[in-house]
Parts: C-alpha cells; sequence; structure tokens
C-alpha cells in the first residue's frame, strides 16, 4: 500500500477518534476536579467491558456461523444476477469469507453498543438490595423484578438478536452458494444447510422457552383489565397457557435437534406450527374466558386481586405512610380565630411566580444581559420572624450582551450576580413586591446578607468561561463605571500545560483556548456550569426534579435539587406514566453557585434502590446528617413527587377493593381556568397542630362534582419532613371547591363588571391563582389580581379577593378583604385599583383594618356603571353613536361618583 495512502487513512483515524479522545480525556480530568472519578472510572469500565464481551461473542457467533455457511470449494459465486445494464456480482469463495467478517463485525458493533447502554441493569443486579417483601402470587422478593428480571430479559434479547441475526445471515449465505433453493418442485435443502439452520431453530426454540418461562413472573408488572398486575384471567389462564407455551417451545427445540440430524425438516415445521397455535389459542381462550366467566361477575372474582394492587400501589408510592384527619366541615370562623393564626395569614402567597418574575424582570435586572430564570419559595426567619419568601437569581445571559465576542463571553462577562428576595405578602403603594434583598451590590436591611454574590453556576449557566486570565472579570455595574472581580474560588481546571489547552480546544472546537495571549497556566476552565448539565454528567442514572431553587445560608448561595430513584417494574403497583409505577426522593443535591462544589446526600436510607445505588458507588452518597444545619432548614418535600403522589391518592385512597371497583368515591385535582391547579407551597398551622410550619398542599373534589372532598399537605419543617397528611370533609356536608368559588367570583355583580371595565380601560387584569388557605377547620380561599398596562411589563398587585362560606370580598389589601368579612364592614371601593395599595408595613402586620365607604353606596353605583356600560356595547353594536356617546358620559360620571366615595 502507497506511504502516502497510509499517511491519509492515518490522518482521517486521528480526525475521527481525536474529538472522543479529547472529550473523554478532559470528562476524566473534570470528574476528578468534581471529586466523582470513581464513578467515571466504574461507569466507562462498566460499558467498555460489556461491550467488549458483547463483540467478541456476537462476533465469534456471527462470523462461526456464516463462515460455516460458506464453507465449500473455491469457485465463483454470483452474489448479484444483475440484469439490464448492471453487471452481475461475482465473488470467490475467500471474498465470501471476507465478507462474512466485516458484516459479522459491524452487526457485532451494533450489539455491542445495545449492552453497553446497559451498563447500570448490571451493576444493579451484582448490588442488588432487598426489599424484604414478597409478591403475593410467586412469593419472590420484589427486588427480582427490578433488579434480576430486566438483566435475564437483556441477555435474553440480546441472545435472540443474534442467533436471529446468525439464522437470517447463513440462510443467505446457503442461497449464495447454491445449496438452498426454490426449485419447481419445492424447497431443496442440502444436508449441510438443514443440519446447520435446524440446530439455530433449536436454539431460538431454547431462548423461546425461556421467554415465556420470564414472561409469568412479568404478567405482574404489565396491565390487565381495570388494574395493573396478575388479575383472574391471568392466574386461571395465562399463566398456565405461558407454562404451557414454556414446555411446547422446550418440545420444539428437541423437534428442530432431531430434524439436523434426519433426512427431513418436518418436524421444524411441526414445531413451528404448534408454538405458534399455542400462541395465538392462548391468547383467544384468555378473551373467551374473560367474556363468558369472568366479566359477569367480575367484582367478585377480581377482588382479591385488587386488594394485591390497591396494596402494592400504595407502597410503591408511600401513600400507605399518608395519616388521615377527620374535619368536622361545621367551623366557623371569627376574627379572632384570624388573628389567632397571624402566622398564617402574613405569609399568603400573594405574589404568583410568572407575574413575580415579570416584575422583577423590570426592576432588578438592571442591565440586559442579566436574566431572572425563575422563582422559587422557601422561608427564612428574617429578623426573629419565620417567613415565607420567593427569591430568584440574577443570572447572566450571555446571549443578550451587547457587543457578543470570544473575549466577552468567555473571559469578561463570566458570571451572574446576587439575587432579589422578598416576602410573598407585601406591596409597596405602587403594587410593587417589597424586596428584602436587592439591587447591586446586594442591599439588605434584614439579617439576610449576601457575603458571595457571584454565580458561574445556575439554571443559565450553559457554556464553558476561562477565569484567572489577564483579563480581568466584569462584577457587576456602578453607575457609568463597570467594577471587576477576579475568581478566587475552587472550581475549574487550570491550565497547567499547553497539553490540558490543545486538548480543551479540540473538545470545545475552539481555537482561541490554543492560540490566546490572555491565557496562563493559572487559568481555570469551568465546564457544565449549567446545574442541569452538571448532574446529569455526574449522576445520569437518577431523575431529578424539574424545579431546583436557590438557598442563601450563611452569606453563600446554594442550589438544591431534588433527586428520585423510580422504576417501572414493581410488582402489582398501577403506573403513573410509562416509566413510573416506584418513586422515592432519596437523594438531595448541594451545588455551591461560586465554587461549583457538587454533594449528593442519601435522604431516605430506607430505599432499596438508593442503598443499591450506594454500593455501586461506594461513598457517592453522603449522610444527610453531614448537610450543614441551615441549609437543612431549608430542605423542602419536592413539588414533583407529591404531584405524582396526590394524582396516585385521588384514586388510591380507596382500599376496600368494592368501593374501588366501583370508584365510588374518586377524586379529582381541581381545574381553574381551564388547567388543573397545582400543588403550591405556604406557611401555615395545621388543624391540631402548636405552631405555622412549611407546607405543600392540594385540595380534591369529588369526580364529576366540584364540592370539596379534601386536601392534603407534605411537610417539610424539622422532625415531620417527608410527613403527609390528608384531611377529609364528610360527604354528606356541602364545602365550595375551587372551581365554584372562581365561578362565584366570576359572576359577582361586584367584582365581574369592575374586572370587565378594567380590561377595557387600556389595562390587563391577570387574575392569580386561587389559594385554599385552612384557618382551623374552616377554609378561605384568596385570589390575588395583579394589573398591568396594555403594553406593559410591570404586573401590580393591586387587589386581593377572599371568599369564605356564601361571603365574597374584594379589597385592596388581604387586611381589608378581611375585614370585610369578618367585621362585617364594607370592601373597599373598586375604583382603589388605580391608586396603588397599602404599604408593605400595613400588609406585613397581622391587625385587620377596617375600610369606611358604604357597601350598598358602592354596590349601587357599580350596578349603574355596568348597566351603562352594557348600553354603550349595545348602542354599539348597533351604530347608534350618538346614544354610545350618552351612555359613556353617563358611565365617566357614575366612576366620579365612585372614587369620591373613597
Amino acid at each position: 500500500m502507497p506511504k502516502r495512502l497510509v499517511f491519509a487513512l492515518l490522518a482521517i483515524l486521528a480526525l475521527i477518534t481525536l474529538p472522543s479522545l479529547a472529550e473523554i480525556y478532559t470528562e476524566w480530568l473534570w470528574f476528578g476536579e468534581v471529586g466523582f472519578q470513581p464513578v467515571f472510572l466504574k461507569s466507562l469500565a462498566t460499558k467498555g467491558l460489556l461491550g467488549v464481551v458483547t463483540f467478541v461473542v456476537a462476533f465469534v457467533v456471527l462470523f462461526a456461523n456464516l463462515r460455516l455457511s460458506v464453507r465449500g470449494p473455491d469457485q465463483p459465486y454470483t452474489v448479484f444476477p444483475g440484469g439490464g445494464d448492471i453487471q452481475p456480482i461475482v465473488l470467490q469463495r475467500r471474498h465470501l469469507v471476507l465478507l462474512a467478517a466485516g458484516l459479522s463485525a459491524f452487526a457485532s458493533l451494533f450489539v455491542a453498543g445495545v449492552a453497553s447502554g446497559q451498563w447500570m441493569v448490571v451493576l444493579q443486579f451484582l448490588n442488588a438490595t432487598p426489599f424484604g417483601a414478597v409478591d403475593p402470587i410467586f412469593g419472590r422478593d420484589m427486588g427480582f423484578y427490578i433488579f434480576t428480571l430486566p438483566l435475564l430479559d437483556v441477555v435474553r434479547y440480546l441472545a435472540l438478536g443474534i442467533i436471529t441475526l446468525a439464522f437470517l445471515g447463513s440462510t443467505g449465505a446457503y442461497v449464495i452458494t447454491g445449496q438452498l433453493a426454490l426449485a419447481p418442485s419445492g424447497l431443496q435443502v442440502g444436508a449441510k444447510p438443514r443440519q446447520h439452520l435446524a440446530m439455530l431453530v433449536a436454539v431460538i426454540f431454547v431462548l423461546l422457552a425461556a421467554g415465556a418461562y420470564l414472561d409469568m413472573p412479568r404478567t405482574l408488572t404489565t396491565p390487565a383489565g381495570i388494574i395493573h398486575g396478575v388479575s383472574y384471567t391471568d392466574d386461571v389462564i395465562r399463566l398456565p397457557a405461558l407454562l404451557i407455551l414454556t414446555i411446547v417451545a422446550a418440545i420444539g427445540a428437541l423437534a428442530a435437534a432431531y430434524a439436523s440430524w434426519s433426512s427431513t425438516i418436518w418436524p421444524v415445521g411441526a414445531a413451528v406450527a404448534i408454538y405458534v397455535l399455542a400462541l395465538v389459542g392462548s391468547g383467544g381462550v384468555a378473551t373467551v374466558f374473560q367474556k363468558l366467566v369472568v366479566t359477569p361477575d367480575e367484582q367478585t372474582k377480581e377482588a382479591p386481586y385488587i386488594t394485591h394492587n390497591i396494596a402494592a400501589t400504595r407502597t410503591a408510592f408511600d401513600l400507605d405512610a399518608v395519616e388521615e384527619r377527620e374535619l368536622s366541615g361545621d367551623a366557623t370562623l371569627t376574627m379572632s380565630d384570624i388573628e389567632n393564626n397571624a402566622d398564617t395569614i402574613n405569609n399568603v402567597r400573594l405574589w404568583d411566580h410568572q407575574p413575580l418574575l415579570d416584575t422583577f424582570g423590570q426592576i432588578q435586572e438592571i442591565r440586559t444581559y442579566y436574566q431572572f430564570a425563575s422563582v422559587d419559595n422557601d422561608r427564612y426567619v428574617v429578623d426573629g420572624q419565620y417567613r415565607q419568601t420567593m427569591l430568584s437569581a440574577r443570572e447572566l445571559n450571555s446571549n443578550s450582551l451587547p457587543n457578543p465576542s470570544w473575549i466577552n463571553e468567555r473571559l469578561q462577562y463570566t458570571h451572574g450576580f446576587g439575587i432579589a428576595m422578598g416576602p410573598v405578602n407585601e406591596v409597596t403603594q405602587e403594587g410593587l413586591p417589597v424586596l428584602f434583598v436587592r439591587d447591586l451590590p446586594p442591599q439588605s436591611e434584614t439579617n439576610l446578607l449576601v457575603d458571595q454574590p457571584s454565580l458561574y453556576f445556575g439554571e443559565l449557566s450553559n457554556d464553558y468561561v476561562l477565569v484567572n486570565t489577564k483579563t480581568d472579570e466584569f462584577h457587576y455595574p456602578e453607575g457609568d463605571d463597570n467594577i471587576s472581580t477576579r475568581y478566587d474560588g475552587s472550581g475549574g481546571l487550570r491550565f497547567e500545560n499547553l497539553w490540558r489547552r490543545l486538548l480543551f480546544s479540540v473538545r470545545l472546537r475552539s481555537y482561541e483556548i490554543l492560540v490566546s495571549s490572555q491565557l496562563t497556566p493559572d487559568t481555570r476552565i469551568i465546564i457544565h456550569r449549567n446545574i442541569s448539565d452538571r448532574l446529569d454528567a455526574i449522576a445520569p442514572f437518577l431523575q431529578y426534579d424539574s424545579d431546583p431553587y436557590l438557598v442563601l445560608s450563611d452569606g453563600g448561595l446554594y442550589w438544591i435539587r431534588d433527586a428520585y430513584t423510580l422504576t417501572a417494574s414493581y410488582p402489582y403497583s398501577t403506573p403513573v406514566s410509562r416509566e413510573i409505577n416506584y418513586i422515592r426522593n432519596s437523594v438531595k443535591v448541594v451545588i455551591d453557585a461560586y465554587n461549583g462544589t457538587t454533594t449528593f446526600y442519601l435522604a431516605d436510607p430506607e430505599d432499596p434502590l438508593a442503598l443499591t445505588l450506594d454500593k455501586v458507588f461506594p461513598g457517592f452518597l453522603q449522610p444527610l446528617d453531614t448537610m450543614p444545619v441551615d441549609l437543612q432548614s431549608h430542605l423542602r418535600y419536592p413539588e414533583g413527587i407529591f404531584s405524582l403522589q396526590t394524582t396516585m391518592y385521588s384514586t388510591y385512597h380507596m382500599t376496600n377493593p368494592l368501593v374501588f371497583y366501583n370508584r365510588e368515591d374518586q377524586w379529582d385535582i381541581p381545574i381553574i381556568d381551564g388547567e388543573q391547579m397545582e400543588p403550591y407551597y405556604t406557611i401555615m398551622r395545621l388543624p391540631g397542630e402548636e405552631r405555622a410550619e412549611f407546607i405543600q398542599m392540594l385540595p380534591f373534589t369529588p369526580r364529576g362534582r366540584g364540592n370539596l372532598a379534601a386536601w392534603m399537605v407534605a411537610r417539610s419543617d424539622g422532625d415531620h419532613y417527608g410527613k403527609m397528611l390528608m384531611f377529609q370533609f364528610p360527604k354528606q356536608k356541602l364545602i365550595f371547591g375551587p372551581a365554584q368559588i372562581v365561578a362565584r367570583i366570576n359572576q359577582d355583580q361586584v367584582i365581574s363588571p369592575q374586572l370587565t371595565l378594567w380590561n377595557q380601560q387600556g389595562s390587563e387584569v391577570i387574575q392569580g391563582t386561587l389559594l385554599v388557605i385552612p384557618i382551623e377547620e374552616a377554609l378561605l380561599y384568596i385570589r390575588p389580581l395583579y394589573l398591568r398596562a396594555s403594553g406593559g411589563r410591570i404586573p401590580e398587585l393591586k387587589q386581593v379577593v377572599v371568599a369564605y362560606q356564601n361571603q365574597i370580598v374584594m379589597a385592596a389589601t388581604l387586611d381589608l378583604a378581611l375585614n370585610g368579612i369578618f367585621e362585617g364592614q364594607a370592601q373597599v371601593p373598586p375604583a382603589t385599583l388605580s391608586a396603588g395599595t397599602a404599604t408593605s408595613d400595613s400588609a406585613a402586620s397581622p391587625r385587620i383594618e377596617a375600610s369606611t365607604p358604604s357597601s350598598d353606596a358602592v354596590r349601587t353605583l357599580a350596578e349603574q356603571a355596568h348597566d351603562h356600560y352594557s348600553q354603550a356595547l349595545q348602542a354599539q353594536r348597533e351604530g347608534a353613536w350618538a346614544r354610545y356617546g350618552e351612555e359613556i358620559e353617563r358611565l365617566g360620571e357614575i366612576l366620579e361618583r365612585m372614587e369620591g366615595t373613597q
């Protein structure tokens, strides 16, 4: 072979492999920086070992069979007959051998790739932790279905795939060599291909027998009519049928083996026919049995299996740990109850996430390249008071830089800066949020101080940066100048030599890294700065909650993210989605926003999946009690798992199989404004408890009805963390549900016309989340209203609607609305919407202020305004413009009178 050709091939090979090698090596260096090299090494070694072993086995099997198929005299063989202008393809036997080797290698690479992707299945099997509970049908530990059965399936399907490829390839080879042909007299099969192919069929039958046997325990993890898992028909018909199918397949293997040493192939055909008949027949018999025997008496026959399904599902979703409490439904609230629950009232979340995020974006982003990506709910002790807060990180969005360049994006604008943080219930006179922490550099008038405001890691940080270069980093703007800084944290990898710069240049496809004079040996490159990308790189075997949240702790900023261990293979448990029928919030992850230090904590030491993971990667999960105490106080029960649990609990609170079968007490999650309610965090004192605490809650309504049936909470504070409570109302009591309250608000003869008027006056009214606030054993419904000018982007909190029993009041503040209900005082006139709301002091105070205007006068004026507005619209539709003008004029007069009542 010419030297030039060899050199060209080597160059092409280097171009192909160098980027991959650079990525593997730099990733190895990065895993060393973050302290997880054992995880990287074990996962890479397991993938490589699986791939190599599978490749060798597959290649040996495929090539041995293909070479056996083409064995014979070295003569020309027509591979493709050609036709027309296309010449036939004719190869010698030695060429067929080389072709067989190439095809075997290509197919083996594909099979090896599939096998290496199952590395975690193998590691979990080797380190399996028993669940300590057995299934009710076969008596196997639950771990068998989660750790052992998946590996047996992998082996089975890989083997079946390899043997099937060998059979197809060998058949094709025999056709090419003329030893297998279709003649006018029938199929002509030589002795050699008959023996060879019949033995392959025998192996396939053995694998089919193994598959049918494994399908028996798999019925516990598959749907079966009204439940998930083995049903009456499965137990009586399908399980015996699978055993019969196993025996038939085993007999088929013997028949095929016999045919390989006899002079006929009819046993193979008979074995295939009998297997297909048994397979189809078992399904038909099961269908007939279900219709004729089970369906007429389904409730009785399925009752034991429904019981299994209920028990398994409640265990798999941890619903059997829910503490159920009954509420009388007769409680009546008084002003004294409101004052005695000041902690609850003072932490009612009046700011919704999206309006607050929009407002933060307008009043706190400061520069176009800053962005608030999300708003997080948490709780802090602020100047001695336990307060619910909303916090958002001011991250840097490099896509919004006014002058994007490599220097600016990678060396100068490297990090976000500071936070915006305030209480959930306070507003200024202008309807804007009160802020505990604000501006640049961070300013605070409370005990909450930000000592290290720089954010090098976050939700928007999605590319690499270089620090400790000859270029100073932009820190924050100050007037017409910019304050600079230099990174002194521990994150990033040092460019110790030219070799590292070359590898990162290749990996990141950035020649600037290699040639820039701004870089020094002390320069650090920080990669995987996006917290989602960071966690997926370190631990892709965990599932992460969709809502990471930022925590201010001891002056530093930290991201906390919940991680789940889950499976879809828990016996008898109904899945909430295709991939989840068992879930635990077993891991908490903390990421330092400045240094990038990432720590995984074991939050549920009783979860067998998490314990197995701890065995797979020793030292990967740290004990939860080693987490700093202040960070522990900010752990919250995640919304993701609570949403799944409430979805399942709406059905699986029914534990009586007869009630479950008839769905007599099925619940729904309420739908408000066309969307299903989501769980929300709040601070409240639960009925029967002594102090307010940070919880997450969600109400339920009966299926097809609007009244409230129950509400469920997940607790997050201290020793109560993770405990769930369900408060249920008597079925004979009518308690208004969320959808009914919203309908009543929208139909209220005072509120409805005012909302319509405000929406027609160049503004947009945004109705916030309807909050269900339990006080003692009764309920308040609270809904904030925001006003945003048309074309504007700053929503202002202007009104609060409070509903209690048959009363609905809208006022400028929550205090005034509560006064209107519990002290019989009138609500503030809706016209005050344009005049702002109470100051932060009044909003934060636990006392209730009264409003002075007459509610009857306001109501009368509002009705007149609505009438004139309706007449004006009617005149507009009829084209009666003179009458339209008169009605508008009268409407204006009434609005002036309403303003005069303030």
